[in-house]
């Protein structure tokens, strides 16, 4: 006997609207074909700058901000992170950035990096880390349906400003690895940068 479909083909379903979803992760993947699973992921690595001038630039931020609101948590710990990556490696850091690839995919990626390996950050709605990782999950499918990059990973990040998720989609296989940990900013910045650094890089 098959399982009932959860999504409605004669319903559009932008990328937030997953995010709302009472549903399973691996349910929702599942929709696309697509498996979930639970990793310790094994990322690149490289920190080609010195850290220093932008962990003082967060811990500033940090004591004059309250990262109460959505735009807070932006402007005081998402963006001077993902500016840094794209002024070292030069590439434009594209905001809200406009894709769409069928009904049941489209909507606007919160952060993109478009390098060979296409970084996609997307900011946790409500801070919620798990609802946040389900629709980067599918803002991965999107991509790589959309992209034109033959790379076999797409990368992809949540975060609510001080703590961040990764995830990988084997795009051949179809599968995505949703990293069991997660990292603290300030305290992991060195990690997180580096990591956000070797994907870039890679």
């Amino acid at each position: 006997m098959s399982k009932a479909r959860i999504l409605d083909p004669s319903e559009s379903y932008t990328f937030s609207k997953y995010a709302q979803l009472a549903y399973d992760t691996a349910d929702i993947l599942a929709e696309f074909g697509v498996t979930l699973k639970n990793s310790s992921l094994q990322l690149p690595q490289q920190l080609p700058i010195d850290l220093e001038p932008l962990r003082i630039e967060l811990q500033e931020n940090l004591m004059l901000v309250d990262l109460v609101s959505e735009i807070a948590r932006r402007e005081a710990l998402i963006f001077p992170i993902l500016k840094t990556i794209c002024k070292f490696i030069q590439v434009p850091l594209k905001i809200e950035y406009p894709v769409r690839v069928s009904n049941w995919l489209k909507g606007s990626f919160d952060y993109f990096i478009s390098t060979p390996q296409n970084l996609l950050v997307i900011e946790a709605k409500n801070a919620d880390l798990a609802r946040g990782f389900t629709q980067l999950a599918v803002e991965l499918i999107a991509l790589d349906q959309w992209t034109d990059s033959t790379v076999p990973m797409l990368y992809g990040s949540v975060t609510t400003g001080d703590t961040w998720k990764f995830g990988i989609f084997q795009r051949q296989e179809k599968i995505i690895h949703k990293d069991i940990n997660t990292y603290a900013i300030p305290s992991d910045l060195n990690w997180v940068l580096s990591t956000l650094f070797g994907i870039s890089l890679s």
